[in-house]
């Protein structure tokens, strides 16, 4: 590990030989070391979501949060490589204004190297557009610019640290925000698959479901709509846990 000067973080290799960063603010790396910085984003967010959504005209994507830009950047890649024509429509709140202008100079993998141009002018401006994809970053609190926004999205990738980190962008009220910006069939990929994180999205309407990707751990699917993949039944679960329950804003 190294000290990046630029933002004061750890620089890190993950296990596909892609790095991250550690952030010493909430003592949590931006991806897990184990799955790969690149695999864990291809398998847990980008593959689980174009599934379902990558026959779509237009798909318009919440990105929480922009980070790294590992998202964005693999949402591009995967298009690319599959000849998706959709347009595409990334919005992604960020509070770190410093870390997002450092990534000029941060050591993407290659399969990213055509897109450092992207990089750059995010990095510059927080805005980039060309005939098939519009990406926007907006700078604040996650909790601060949702409530704000109007669009309805077809993709959710939520992405935020982790529950214990950085609790308040996964309380049921969070959620709430989240159902308000979604569509009848909106996906939702993440990681997490704490009971926490289901209940606050199953309490808000949302249904869950395991993704099993390819060489990771698996992670989380919700959606207000039924899936053909493997379906939790949380009456069931809550039922058998009797402890279990979302996080709540007032707990904070």
């Amino acid at each position: 590990m190294k000290l990046d000067s630029k933002n004061s973080k750890i620089v890190m290799p993950t296990e596909d030989g892609t790095i991250t960063l550690y952030s010493k603010e909430f003592a949590e790396s931006y991806h897990s070391t184990f799955d790969g910085a690149l695999h864990e984003t291809m398998q847990k967010h980008v593959i689980p979501a174009f599934s379902f959504k990558k026959d779509k005209h237009e798909i318009k994507i919440l990105d929480i949060c922009f980070g790294l830009g590992y998202n964005v950047l693999s949402t591009i890649y995967y298009i690319k490589q599959h000849n998706i024509g959709s347009k595409i429509h990334i919005i992604s709140p960020e509070f770190d204004e410093a870390l997002v202008r450092s990534l000029v100079s941060f050591e993407y993998p290659k399969e990213f190297d055509e897109f450092i141009d992207i990089i750059k002018t995010l990095s510059q401006g927080f805005y980039y557009e060309d005939e098939q994809f519009k990406i926007e970053i907006i700078l604040g609190d996650a909790r601060e610019t949702l409530p704000k926004l109007k669009e309805k999205f077809d993709i959710v990738y939520q992405d935020a640290f982790s529950p214990t980190k950085n609790p308040l962008l996964w309380t049921r009220e969070y959620f709430s925000h989240i159902k308000k910006l979604s569509k009848k069939d909106t996906i939702i990929t993440t990681y997490s698959t704490a009971i926490a994180t289901r209940m606050g999205l199953y309490e808000n309407g949302f249904n869950i479901f395991v993704y099993y990707g390819k060489g990771v751990r698996y992670s989380t699917i919700a959606t207000p709509k039924m899936l053909g993949i493997k379906y939790i039944d949380m009456e069931l679960k809550k039922s058998r846990n009797q402890e279990a329950r979302s996080l709540k804003d007032e707990d904070f």
